[in-house]
């Protein structure tokens, strides 16, 4: 096991929160005060992650924290003999079918072509022929609008938890109905929500995983969300992000907004094959170590 000694872990996990502020520091505070963000609240809310969850930091298993009694108590975790703290190889056992479920999805998705011509329309799915909106703010284009919009182009959602909001006439116009059992035989990397979900997978990994990927999954998740948005129907304006600026919609209705749909969309693909894989590979060595034990 790797050891590390206590000022070399406290600027590690220092490191992190920074990062972790630079990020979304901003909407971490508004949300202590109780505000919403029609954007960054999904991280938190859809994937029910707790922002100590995030800004908090783990080394991973393998690595022992010297002189730690902040994480004597913490979840997962075990005190050694010679005092140091690390991930308990029990946790690593209660978890370990978690550990093989992420590699099967992980590995499943990877194995695919990456599919980049869905333009977004499952937000648009979601309010199709209905007068219930899934966000406060108005439909840039208005409900007949977006109606056409949908029924102009073609819906090819592969992800079941986008699916699943589908609107009953929007259901019809996907070519498969999607299930939730039937999620490994469909996800592909391209869409953005399983991009997303490489941040769930951490989340449900720490502290067996590194803050390091934590961090990683979820700068992509955030970058994932504001396209997904950006691109949905519905009017932004006066919503910024954490550096104050207004959302720039990506008018996929338009032929120069699915373009720049799809050139944002690969580059966050591409990031996502390289989390992609670094996950998959730490779900092995965690399946490797548990069956031979170092």
């Amino acid at each position: 096991m790797q050891a590390l000694a206590r000022p070399e872990w406290t600027a590690r996990a220092a490191d992190h929160r920074a990062r972790i502020e630079r990020l979304v520091g901003p909407y971490l505070r508004m949300r202590r005060r109780g505000v919403k963000h029609p954007v960054i609240d999904f991280l938190f809310t859809y994937y029910s992650a707790r922002p100590a969850q995030v800004t908090g930091w783990h080394p991973g298993y393998g690595v022992v924290l010297r002189d730690a009694p902040e994480f004597e108590d913490a979840r997962g975790y075990e005190v050694g003999d010679d005092g140091g703290v690390a991930v308990s190889a029990e946790h690593l056992a209660d978890r370990l079918h978690l550990v093989t479920a992420t590699a099967r999805i992980v590995d499943a998705t990877a194995s695919r072509p990456a599919r980049m011509g869905c333009f977004g329309l499952h937000e648009w799915a979601m309010v199709y022929r209905t007068d219930e909106k899934r966000h406060p703010h108005p439909l840039r284009l208005g409900a007949a609008g977006t109606d056409a919009v949908v029924e102009a182009g073609r819906l090819q959602c592969t992800h079941y938890d986008a699916f699943r909001f589908f609107t009953e006439p929007a259901r019809g116009r996907n070519p498969i109905a999607l299930t939730r059992d039937d999620a490994v035989h469909n996800e592909q990397p391209g869409c953005l929500h399983a991009t997303m979900d490489l941040y769930r997978y951490c989340l449900r990994l720490s502290p067996l995983i590194g803050s390091d990927l934590l961090a990683d999954s979820f700068d992509l998740a955030l970058t994932a969300r504001e396209l997904d948005m950006r691109a949905s129907p519905y009017d932004l304006a006066g919503v910024t992000d954490m550096a104050g600026r207004p959302y720039e919609p990506v008018p996929i209705e338009t032929h120069e907004g699915r373009a720049r749909y799809v050139s944002e969309q690969t580059a966050i693909a591409r990031r996502g094959a390289a989390l992609r894989d670094r996950l998959s590979s730490t779900c092995r060595g965690l399946v490797e170590v548990s069956r031979t034990g170092r």
